[in-house]
């Protein structure tokens, strides 16, 4: 049995740049008898935590081996590209793939997104890691590629950024393993789908059972019989006689 079989806790891994607040939130109103514990796991090291029995369930970044998982996309990112604030591109509102053909572009080794054809000009090295990339960007040898989210998670004050309507983008979705869909992950698929406490699916707060009332039997008022008075009685005098 998982820890959330056994109900003592629910483990939820995420993707850097995703951010659960809003369900935990729901989660610890809902069912504050169940800890929910959080790990933030670089995107590559999802899948094989959950293979591996070590969270019940995790925010992923698509694509991914869906083998032996249930996955639930859920919503899809705007690229932006990462520059200096001094950058001539800071000065634009959005720009394509093509605006940045003679630009050079860091290509991070834990890259999440899929590139047909990597745009711009190989920067002069692959950093390990985002952090590392948006470090080199602020000293102004390149510029970067990345999901909204992890650009603001990395924001600098001496850097900026422009979406870019063409590039690839990150979809997230929530999964785990297919053969542990414990209750709790049951409650946490409804919470992030927006289920009430009360839906059909639900199972944290079942809506009470009302009693039937029986009807009670409607009582007839019957009225009475009016009684009927007899006429006066006449007292006849007796006849004399003549």
């Amino acid at each position: 049995m998982t820890d959330g079989e056994t109900g003592t806790e629910f483990r939820l891994a995420y993707a850097p740049g995703v951010t659960p607040a809003k369900w935990v939130n729901v989660w610890t109103e809902r069912i504050p008898d169940i800890p929910l514990t959080l790990t933030t796991v670089p995107a590559a090291d999802l899948v094989p935590l959950l293979r591996e029995g070590a969270a019940d369930a995790a925010f992923v970044r698509l694509p991914i081996d869906r083998d032996g998982l249930s996955v639930i996309p859920l919503y899809v990112e705007t690229t932006v590209v990462v520059v200096p604030k001094d950058h001539a591109i800071a000065a634009v509102d959005e720009l394509t793939l093509a605006d940045l053909a003679d630009e050079d572009i860091f290509h991070p080794l834990d890259d999440t997104l899929e590139w047909p054809s990597f745009p711009g000009n190989p920067a002069f090295t692959r950093p390990p890691t985002t952090a590392n990339a948006i470090e080199l960007v602020a000293s102004g040898t390149g510029l970067l590629l990345v999901p909204q989210s992890l650009a603001r998670l990395h924001h600098r004050r001496d850097l900026t950024y422009r979406p870019v309507q063409d590039a690839p983008q990150s979809q997230i979705a929530l999964a785990w393993p297919a053969e542990a869909t414990t209750d709790q992950v049951e409650d946490f698929i409804g919470i992030v789908r927006g289920r009430t406490s009360n839906s059909s699916r639900g199972r944290t707060q079942p809506t009470p059972k009302t009693k039937t009332k029986t009807p009670k039997p409607q009582q007839t008022t019957r009225k009475p019989t009016p009684r009927r008075t007899p006429p006066p009685r006449h007292n006849r005098k007796g006849r004399q006689g003549r």
